[in-house]
């Protein structure tokens, strides 16, 4: 076989180059775009009367800026940009794609790498005409058409690695501090090649000569042409030799020959060069007052980089906030105060020299105060509010800031990037060039607290840092801080693909009142694709100045588009990627009647109104991956966009004569508006809103141009989507909100409010959206709130599960509710698992002029900032109504001030609705929680107001392995709700609570014509304990609904405060088969009844009657009770009507009510027209009183081994009474400490003494009548010699000596002045500087009795 030739060789090989070159150059033209042979260059140049039209299959290259007044793609017509070449500016009134039209600018596999900006321009009054689909200002994508924008690859964002302190030191940087215990000249060493510190020493010239000699020895040894940072802190001068001072004086020093004591004084200078000396000495001031000395020089480095070294020796003044004092009696009447009445009143409490004044009313509202004369150190002042502006406030309290003793500090920094910052990142973030702008979040409680800046030069940057220009003003949280992942968010705004709108300089009218809300031009550019485009992919975007304050007008906006994914034949789906949308004034973007859309990796920052926006409910699978939204503004468009004054103002559409409600009706802007639970959001950031981050929002039925697309309903029943490792802060109502509807129906005469107005809705997942099968929960994974003023999360609805989830410094972390007066959900619950709560983090916020609430941490007092107002009770989970479950929960940080409520677990704040007895806490952790704000049950005063209302008296948890308070199997319950108290509960008065034992349920009285009374209720054992209850109901619905917790087994009578109401509805609610109450309620004489029996099914809203009740004749035949047949008893002559209430039917476990439905006894009363108030207390007692009994018996106090804390709670038991066997009588009393008792057997008085430390009992002695009679000095010196902080136990048996001046030892121990003793005395007290909550003194003729739980160890509370 013959060899082929050379020539052979060569042709084939020519041949091969030319296959390979037509087969890239046919990829390429595939891959980009404007490599498509086909295309025609196109430079149409700058004429604002062009209107473009590029149709029948014609394809344009535009390859240079340009400015037309419009463009229009269709029939087959096709627009590319041109990428490789110097920045194109296109300028158009607006581009509309349709009918086979395509614009490209880039592709996925070959993303655009110059630069274009897509400028859209008009005014909305400039006379031109609008679409009547898109309107103006537009990029729009209708039927057929194709958009497909890439820009280039680029990080969307990121997080800080690092806090960014404001103004402060970053990588590379110097840093150094010293205060007490660093005495003397501190000098620092430092190479001006790379700014870095070589060495550093401290010379103690306070204390000995050898150090001044040493000083001038290391002086003469730095080499000429160092850099030398000296600086005195505290004292240098007492022992400073003239060698020193020389040396310093050589070095180009003017004032160290001078130096006194305790003189600040800061030094730079380069050796060798004096002239290049700066300096700066100041006197020392005395202990109260401030005095620095403060150099600082700009250096450069090797590297051309430059470097600043700062000095500042100083003494600070550290200031603090007095306690609250009221106006004292002397200046009841004047108009205007003197401090000096106040200092007379509160001697030693208030500086000479106040260095500000805060003033309040009593209940919390704040006041201006004015200081208008001063006289030497005593002025006066007014203080006044808009209502009492004539004259003083007659009801105030005040507090004055005082300033603290100074101390010394000395701080040498060395920055080296001078008038810049470098940011530590957690990704790679190569990606960002020069030029580029970037926002990072803020981590505190203000959004306004997001700052910008744009990225500078690096050389010396790692592939995760990056420079920036400028210093921040704010904290930044680059860190997990207690746990919780506080870092900042860290978002690209810019992008090489720009499309913006152009602004007018100042706002103008287009829409109602626009510029009475903003004073910018809101009327920006959009972009809108609508039903059945043929394809569109959008990533690698800028959009800026986008939006209007109109309807359908948004940055980005599918309207109606139905399934955009596989489902709807797009293949590849549909994405919205790597966009970054800012500075807009109509949200960010838009789903609207669009389903299976991926939104990711999108920023969206500085919006007007909601910014990640489902519109009308039926949008179902759209995922929002990794988007981020920050600094979320109000807008106009809808009620729940508006803020207050929107509310207020704007009523279109409203009925004539409506109100708005601002707080109810509008007021919910969000960063992510869900309209339909079944979207996905995934690794999402809401980082800042003016109301929440995330709202899950209902719409009983779809509105808009999706009306009818579901049934009633459909959302409500929807599971959720997948919702995992999202995170919300900087919000102001709450980091996510799972509650509300809006309404679906126009204003009338009935309902005036607008369409859109928020109104309730209630969330009860199941599958395939149907209530008859079985409930899916919605899962709530890895979620994390903090710095959320109101709420970290307010979650309302059935089955709603949260699991791993990190709360931290919101005002209250989490509050579950389910359906108000019932569960809408019947059978479902609500739980959180495995997650953590931080009450006060590590995160202390900045301390700015337009930061108001800033005050003192519970645990160590500094200051921070504040979520609400400084004496807001922060809770980490609040009790609403129930059931709910909470599993496996850590609580950290938790810590109540004097004067400050705060508690890991509380209950939610003037409460009307019903508290569940199933509300259930199990494996609860608590670290920096001491023992004494773990739970908190309220009291009247500020935030708590009256505690008045029937939810506030009704609260109740279910303890189940005594986590919590030490006693498995308890309830915690407030501590004067004699309803479910007995004999044997144990107080805890730091709580305001009590633990106890038994079987709890509810009675839901709903009580009809009429439907306003005040209603008594009494439990027979303990009848001079009644509980009146007001109604959950507002006073203007026909009936009225009372919902106390009762204990099961027992008997009790029901009164009015008026006569008594002709119908009544007893609902047996969370009755177990066979659970039962007796009742007897009050009517006037004379009346008859007719009684019956009925289940009523809610969710079928089915009733069907199960028995009738007849009267008997006597109270025994109550206890016959048949399917069909019941008896009632009535009592005339007490007036009481007597019912055994009996469950017949099985629960499930967290159901209110049976499985076939709610089981109720429903009365009709005929009553006599001259009937007065049915209050039957007088005659029913006590006649009806039976004998407390203990029917489920305390649990057993969990050991010291089986405690997770070091603090814990003692158990006291202090008991006298008088015992009688038949004929004989005898006095018995005891002292039990943890279950060891100390009997006292002779007459007198028994008093332990316990180590308040410890809770170890270190003494015990009696006192017989003997020696408090003859001797009181006896008892009064064993008083004296005990040791401070011990708690004093005291209790008396016989007749003792209950008057004389040994009495006056209770005194020393807390009780009260002016207290006189009766035959039996119980006492708890304390010896010590402050006095504890718990002090107590029962004292009675027959017995006294304390049980209590104190907090081990005693500690007294800071001081707000």
């Amino acid at each position: 076989m013959a060899l082929p030739t050379s020539k052979y060789l060569a042709e084939n090989f020519l041949f091969l180059l030319f296959v390979i070159s037509s087969i890239s150059t046919a990829e390429a033209a595939v891959a980009c775009p404007d490599k498509d042979p086909e295309l025609e260059n196109w430079n149409p140049g700058h004429n604002k009367e062009n209107r473009i039209e590029i149709r029948n299959g014609r394809k344009l290259l535009l390859s240079s800026s340009a400015t037309v007044h419009s463009i229009h793609i269709t029939d087959g017509g096709k627009l590319v940009i041109k990428d490789d070449v110097q920045p194109i500016i296109l300028r158009t009134r607006h581009i509309l794609i349709e009918n086979d039209g395509e614009l490209h600018i880039g592709s996925e596999m070959c993303p655009y790498q110059s630069n274009v900006v897509i400028i859209l321009y008009g005014r909305a009054d400039d006379g031109s005409q609008p679409n009547p689909y898109f309107g103006q200002k537009y990029l729009g994508v209708s039927k057929g058409g194709t958009l497909e924008i890439h820009g280039k690859k680029k990080l969307s964002w990121t997080f800080l690695n690092k806090t960014l302190h404001p103004g402060g030191m970053e990588e590379g940087g110097y840093y150094f501090e010293r205060s007490w215990g660093h005495r003397g000249v501190i000098v620092h060493v430092i190479d001006p090649k790379t700014g870095a510190v070589v060495h550093s020493d401290r010379f103690d010239t306070y204390r000995a000569k050898e150090e001044s000699i040493r000083l001038a020895q290391y002086l003469g040894r730095v080499a000429n042409g160092m850099i030398l940072s000296v600086a005195v802190n505290d004292e240098g001068s007492r022992n400073l030799d003239d060698s020193a001072r020389k040396a310093m004086t050589k070095l180009g020093s003017k004032h160290f020959l001078h130096l006194g004591f305790r003189h600040p004084w800061s030094f730079i200078t380069v050796k060798g060069n004096p002239s290049s000396s700066v300096e700066d000495h100041v006197e020392y001031q005395g202990h109260k007052g401030s005095a620095v000395a403060k150099v600082f020089k700009l250096f450069k480095a090797e590297n051309g980089e430059h470097f600043n070294i700062s000095s500042t020796s100083e003494w600070v003044q550290d200031v603090e906030w007095t306690e609250w004092f009221e106006k004292p009696d002397k200046a009841r009447s004047k108009d205007m105060e003197k401090l000096s009445d106040f200092k007379a009143a509160h001697p030693d409490k208030i500086c000479r020299q106040p260095i500000d004044i805060q003033a309040m009313t009593l209940d919390g509202a704040n006041l201006t105060t004015e200081v208008f004369y001063k006289s030497g150190h005593d002025y006066r002042f007014l203080c006044h509010s808009k209502d009492q502006t004539g004259e003083g406030c007659q009801n105030y309290r005040v507090r004055f800031l005082c300033g603290r003793s100074v101390k010394p500090k000395l701080t040498v920094t060395i920055d080296t990037n001078v008038n810049s910052t470098v940011l530590n990142l957690v990704d790679d973030v190569s990606s960002w060039k020069p030029g580029d702008r970037l926002v990072v979040a803020s981590t505190d409680y203000s959004m306004y607290q997001a700052e910008e800046f744009q990225v500078l030069p690096c050389r010396a940057c790692r592939p995760t840092q990056v420079k920036v220009a400028g210093k921040a003003t704010y904290l930044h949280i680059g860190e997990v801080i207690d746990g919780v992942d506080m870092r900042a968010e860290v978002g690209l705004l810019s992008r090489n693909i720009v499309v913006m709108g152009e602004m007018e300089g100042r706002c103008y009218e287009y829409g109602s009142k626009l510029c009475s809300f903003f004073d910018f031009d809101t009327f920006g550019g959009h972009i809108k694709i609508g039903l059945d485009f043929k394809a569109t992919h959008i990533e690698g975007l800028e959009l800026k100045y986008m939006g209007q304050q109109t309807m359908g007008h948004y940055p980005i906006h599918f309207h109606m588009a139905g399934d955009v994914d596989e489902k709807g034949g797009y293949n590849p789906p549909t994405y919205v990627k790597d966009v970054s949308i800012h500075h807009t004034f109509s949200r960010c973007v838009t789903v609207h009647g669009s389903n299976g859309l991926l939104v990711k990796d999108v920023v969206g920052y500085d919006a007007l109104g909601h910014c990640f926006f489902t519109e009308d409910g039926p949008e179902e699978r759209n995922t929002f991956d990794h988007c981020l939204g920050l600094l979320v503004k109000p807008s106009t468009l809808l009620p729940s966009d508006r803020d207050s004054r929107m509310c207020k103002l704007i009523t279109e559409g409203a009925y004539p004569g409506y109100i708005p409600k601002p707080r109810q009706d509008c007021s919910a802007v969000s960063t992510f508006w869900i309209a339909n639970p079944h979207n996905n959001l995934i690794n999402c950031a809401a980082a800042g809103s003016e109301e929440t981050g995330f709202w899950f929002v209902l719409h009983h039925v779809p509105t808009g141009p999706s009306a009818g697309m579901y049934s009633p309903g459909y959302s409500e029943h929807m599971p959720m989507g997948k919702f995992s490792n999202n995170r919300a802060h900087s919000n102001y109502r709450a980091g996510m909100i799972i509650d509300n509807g809006v309404k679906t129906t126009p204003a009338s005469a009935k309902d005036k409010r607008p369409i859109l107005t928020l109104i309730s809705g209630r969330y009860s997942p199941h599958k395939d959206a149907d209530p008859l099968k079985p409930r899916e929960p919605a899962i709530i994974e890895r979620f994390i709130a903090y710095k959320n003023q109101d709420h970290g999360a307010w979650l309302r609805g059935g089955d709603v599960w949260l699991d791993n989830c990190q709360f931290a410094d919101n005002g209250i972390g989490l509050t579950l509710a389910s359906g108000g007066t019932f569960p809408h959900d019947d059978g479902s619950k609500q739980e959180i698992k495995n997650s953590l709560f931080v009450g006060e983090s590590g995160n202390l916020g900045t301390e700015t002029m337009d930061n108001e609430i800033w005050g003192p941490g519970g645990l160590d007092h500094r200051g921070r900032t504040l979520p609400i107002g400084p004496d807001f009770p922060i809770r980490g989970i609040q009790f609403y109504d129930g059931p709910i479950n909470v599993q496996n929960c850590t609580f950290r940080k938790f810590a109540a001030l004097d004067g400050r409520h705060t508690s890991a677990l509380a209950f939610r704040l003037n409460n009307a609705w019903q508290s569940c007895p199933n509300n259930n806490v199990t494996d609860i952790h608590f670290e920096d929680v001491p023992i004494t704000s773990r739970v908190f049950f309220g009291e009247p005063g500020p935030w708590f107001n009256d505690l008045d209302m029937d939810g506030d008296k009704t609260s109740v948890f279910h303890d189940v392995d005594g986590s919590v308070s030490e006693y498995p199997g308890s309830y915690l319950i407030k501590e004067d709700n004699w309803l479910i108290k007995h004999p044997d509960c144990i107080d805890v008065p730091d709580w305001r609570g009590s633990i106890c034992s038994g079987h709890f349920a509810q009675m839901y009285i709903q009580a009809y014509k009429p439907a306003n009374l005040k209603m008594k209720i009494i439990k027979n054992d303990y009848h001079n304990h009644p509980l009146y209850l007001e109604g959950a109901l507002s006073k203007s619905t026909h009936y009225q609904q009372y919902q106390p917790v009762i204990t099961l087994r027992k008997g009790y009578t029901i009164h009015w405060d008026k006569t008594a109401p002709e119908e009544l509805a007893i609902w047996l609610i969370n009755f177990n088969k066979n659970d039962w109450i007796q009742v007897g309620f009050c009517y006037p004489k004379g009346t008859t009844f007719s009684i019956l029996s009925d289940i009523h099914n809610r969710l079928l809203k089915k009733t069907y009657k199960t028995g009738t009740f007849y009267r008997a004749s006597q109270m025994e035949k109550l206890e016959h009770r048949y399917p069909s047949k019941g008896y009632y008893y009535w009592d005339e002559d007490t007036g009481l009507l007597f019912l055994k209430l009996k469950a017949q039917n099985e629960k499930e476990k967290f159901a209110f009510c049976s499985v076939k439905g709610c089981e109720r006894i429903r009365i009709k009363a005929v009553i006599p027209k001259t009937a007065g108030v049915s209050d039957c207390e007088a005659m029913a007692y006590p006649k009806y009183i039976e004998t407390p009994i203990v029917e489920v018996p305390m649990p057993k106090k969990l050991s010291s081994a089986q405690l997770k804390t070091k603090d814990h709670l003692l158990e006291v038991k202090i008991e006298t009474y008088k015992k009688q066997y038949f004929h004989l009588k005898d006095d018995f009393a005891y002292i039990e400490v943890d279950g060891v008792r100390f009997f006292l057997t002779d007459e007198g008085i028994q008093v332990v003494v316990i180590d308040g430390h410890h809770g170890k009992v270190v003494d015990r002695v009696t006192f017989k009548n003997s020696i408090l009679q003859g001797i009181p000095a006896q008892i009064e010196n064993y008083v004296n010699n005990i040791k401070d902080h011990s708690i004093v136990l005291v209790t008396s048996k016989g007749r003792f000596i209950s008057r004389g001046p040994w009495t006056k030892v209770l005194e020393k121990l807390g009780a009260e002045q002016g207290f006189r003793l009766k035959e039996k005395m119980a006492f708890v007290g304390f010896k010590g500087s402050f006095r504890p909550v718990w002090v107590k003194l029962v004292t009675n003729e027959d017995s006294a009795k304390i049980y209590q739980a104190l907090p081990i160890p005693v500690v007294k509370k800071m001081k707000l």
